[in-house]
């Protein structure tokens, strides 16, 4: 299986640039897996698509605001910060831009000497391991001078951060957002809590391993990012609950999807937890606990186009995507969504 049976052409001018000022007005591209019949509807309709005793599932993580933009104290030359993983309170594995510019012993400068990074080590793969030095709460210094880690193929300014995370987000530790999760509102998500649907909340922390491309032809070499998440024993309870009750496991974004196929077994049964998980999904991967996918449209060539192919099958996708396409459905991570039932 090679990385570029995964392509497909996509005009620039559907890549969206900004969110919708109301989150449940994106359409909604609705694909009937075992008829491969297509409709077109808004996302709010999804809960069309629902029946009581279905679960939802969602990850509540949230997005840092982990790009920080400074200079060198000793030169002045600027230097651009983002933050991938929290080692101890104030060290912190970064990715560096330009690179050259951070080297071990190099200190830099952000917000006119509020907060300041000693590059420690330069790891494997490129990244830093910085020491931050402040005075306060460093949440709420990076707050004020963190900007949202928005992905390389959005240029515009993004005017709200909060724009940039689900209305469910609870654990901070993403450096990209559960971009599937955007669409959803709360008074959405309380009509379909009404409606008799369970919600269950899981977390996994996005890391920048989604953006990245995959770089080999055969997609088998390729070797997953590795991120962290948590399933509490409650919301493991509510999952299982519905399938025994006959009840479809519908999961809201490829990163719910990654963590609940992480942690259930041969049977079904998921199992409540935390740890690192790298799994990687494509097609010829059979799903343990997902029966339904609501998910955004992603780029050419990407782990996460791989992991919906898995789910309907490679042409099947791409022709779905070429009806997408056709239909200027908008694209990416303030896109448009399809929900695969």
């Amino acid at each position: 299986m090679k990385t570029s049976d995964f392509y497909y052409d996509l005009p620039q001018e559907l890549i969206a640039q900004e969110p919708l000022k109301d989150r449940s007005s994106s359409r909604l591209l609705v694909l009937h897996r075992d008829s491969g019949e297509i409709e077109h509807k808004i996302f709010r309709d999804v809960k069309d698509y629902l029946k009581k005793g279905d679960c939802l599932v969602i990850n509540d993580t949230k997005v840092m605001p982990a790009r920080l933009i400074g200079a060198r104290k000793n030169t002045g030359a600027r230097v651009e910060i983002l933050l991938l993983v929290r080692k101890d309170m104030d060290t912190w594995e970064v990715l560096t831009y330009p690179g050259k510019k951070a080297k071990p012993g190099d200190v830099i400068v952000f917000g006119d000497g509020r907060l300041e990074a000693e590059i420690l080590e330069v790891i494997e793969g490129g990244n830093r391991i910085v020491k931050f030095r402040y005075d306060g709460v460093f949440e709420t210094i990076l707050d004020e001078l963190g900007e949202m880690p928005l992905p390389p193929y959005i240029t515009h300014k993004l005017e709200d951060k909060n724009r940039y995370q689900t209305v469910y987000a609870v654990h901070e530790g993403s450096a990209a957002a559960p971009t599937a999760g955007l669409h959803f509102t709360k008074e959405l998500l309380e009509e379909i809590k009404e409606m008799g649907v369970e919600i269950a909340h899981v977390t996994l922390h996005v890391g920048l391993g989604t953006f990245r491309p995959v770089k080999v032809e055969d997609v088998t070499n390729h070797e997953m990012h590795s991120e962290y998440y948590v399933v509490e024993q409650a919301e493991a309870d509510k999952i299982n609950n519905a399938r025994k009750n006959g009840g479809r496991i519908i999961s809201v974004g490829t990163t719910s999807t990654r963590t609940l196929e992480s942690v259930t077994d041969e049977n079904g049964v998921v199992h409540a937890g935390s740890g690192w998980t790298k799994i990687f999904i494509y097609p010829g991967y059979k799903f343990k606990a997902v029966d339904c996918l609501i998910t955004n449209f992603h780029l050419p060539e990407s782990t996460l186009i791989m992991l919906v192919a898995a789910m309907v099958g490679r042409e099947k996708i791409l022709e779905t995507y070429k009806t997408a396409v056709r239909e200027k459905y908008r694209f990416f991570s303030f896109g448009d969504a399809m929900f695969i039932v």
